[in-house]
């Protein structure tokens, strides 16, 4: 078996030729050897594969001796919030969240829900790829059914004050993921304290033959099942999850989806309203809006680069209360450092029942003040050769420049940030302007045109060279 489903930080890769059975159950070895856990916590998704994943991952685990906690079907921050409330050691989800329906995968988390170091998850990868002899002496361990979810619903909870909640009425949308039984136990817990929403519910039921496509809410053909719902029962706003709803999407009263840079931004006053003003963390592909409401408010904006990893670890040295991506992950330090999708969804309630707005008017002036391009994705030969090209043509006019992340250049009235993907050879863009929604467009041409030209330039290139190689 290929080790080819190790990625930057955590597991995923296609069903039987980069993972299957056999290698959970070495990756359970793999990690007890590793971190020595006594007790670890293991959840699953609604995928097909992900019941027997698990188990052969509980078997790996209970050869080494340790103590399983099993939470059966969940989300990837249920297990988040096991791993610390129970004390365990590690905790493992088996998810492939989004990727198509042939994939599955592992996030691993160490003990208090820390992310793993670089070297840590090296050493997990070598034990995989050459399993330790079994110790026979070693006692076995053995796995027990764990019930924390009532536990994880008070933590939710208390980020908002249930007594202020107005009764509005919501779209839900879980894609039919796991977002929808966990999200049944925080209606009904949401209930029996007073609070009236009303709620309807689109692809609820957990079905990991995802009949009505892969729980992507990214993507915009993926927008109307929870768009038009919100327009048909009059709601007040929708939300939309992915597999294992550690992601969220908003949509407002009309049914358009909301950009993840301007959620950023609702979060992050919501949480300085909350916590006072401090720090507040953020991604680098979209920056000035977030810049704008935190300083404001007595703030200090912080970039992070993209990545669980890097933003949690950041948060964790400035003590942020808040950090978040434009890509639907949302951090808070009063939940592990670690990202939920649930929690922004009682932020949002408790945000417009404190203004008694509209979500499209809580964004309107985000977007008049600071219009964005969204993602343009590039499939390119040589990501390092066009991000040079971008860098000579831009670099000496600009008032700022970081390479935080990629290559980031700021204007007085326009900005941008390059980067490559972790997981594809693309090149991914983001422009920003200063309130000029005409500008924005004719950077996006002037930007994209010059990736397109240099990326052909250099397979003309390529090709001269391999005709005259071949020639000789």
């Amino acid at each position: 078996m290929p080790l080819a489903a190790f990625k930057a930080y955590d597991i995923r890769g296609k069903l039987d030729t980069e993972i299957d059975a056999d290698f959970a159950y070495c990756l359970g070895r793999a990690v007890a050897r590793c971190l020595s856990p006594k007790t670890v916590v293991i959840g699953r998704d609604v995928r097909e594969s992900s019941p027997d994943l698990a188990a052969a991952l509980a078997h790996g685990f209970v050869t080494e001796g340790v103590l399983v906690h099993d939470l059966g079907l969940c989300g990837t921050e249920e297990v988040y919030f096991a791993t610390d409330h129970l004390d365990a050691g590690a905790g493992i989800m088996v998810t492939a969240s989004h990727n198509p329906i042939e994939y599955n995968g592992f996030k691993l988390i160490g003990p208090g829900a820390r992310p793993l170091t670089g070297a840590e998850f090296r050493r997990i990868e070598h034990l995989v790829e050459a399993p330790p002899c079994t110790d026979d002496d070693r006692p076995a361990g053995h796995i027990q059914p764990a019930d924390v979810r009532g536990y994880y619903v008070d933590r939710v909870l208390s980020f908002v004050d249930t007594t202020e909640l107005a009764p509005l009425r919501l779209v839900v949308n879980a894609g039919n993921g796991a977002a929808g039984p966990t999200f049944d136990a925080i209606a009904d817990a949401l209930a029996l304290r007073g609070v009236c929403l009303e709620i309807t519910r689109v692809h609820h039921q957990p079905d990991g033959t995802f009949p009505n496509g892969v729980p992507n809410p990214l993507l915009p053909e993926n927008h109307a099942a929870t768009g038009n719902a919100v327009v048909a029962a009059e709601a007040d706003f929708g939300v939309a999850w992915d597999g294992d709803f550690d992601r969220c999407f908003f949509f407002d009263e009309t049914g358009a989806a909301i950009p993840g840079e301007y959620v950023v931004g609702l979060l992050a006053r919501s949480m300085m309203q909350r916590d006072g003003p401090g720090f507040i963390v953020h991604d680098p592909r979209v920056v000035w809006n977030t810049r704008r409401i935190v300083t404001e408010r007595g703030g200090q904006p912080i970039v992070s680069p993209v990545g669980h990893v890097f933003l949690k670890d950041c948060m964790r040295r400035m003590n942020a209360s808040y950090g978040g991506e434009m890509s639907a992950h949302h951090y808070f330090r009063d939940f592990m450092y670690c990202d939920s999708g649930m929690i922004p969804l009682l932020l949002i309630l408790a945000l417009l029942s404190k203004t008694g707005r509209s979500l499209g008017a809580e964004v309107a002036d985000m977007r008049r003040l600071h219009p964005s391009s969204g993602e343009i994705n590039f499939r390119v030969a040589d990501p390092a050769l066009i991000m040079a090209a971008v860098r000579e043509r831009y670099e000496s006019r600009a008032s700022a420049l970081d390479e935080i992340d990629g290559l980031s250049i700021e204007f007085d009235d326009w900005r941008f940030n390059l980067r490559s993907s972790n997981t594809e050879p693309l090149l991914r863009l983001n422009i920003e302007v200063a309130g000029n929604p005409t500008l924005l467009a004719e950077r996006r041409e002037e930007v994209s045109r010059l990736i397109r030209r240099t990326n052909l330039a250099q397979a003309l290139a390529q090709g001269k060279c391999r005709m005259a190689v071949a020639a000789s």
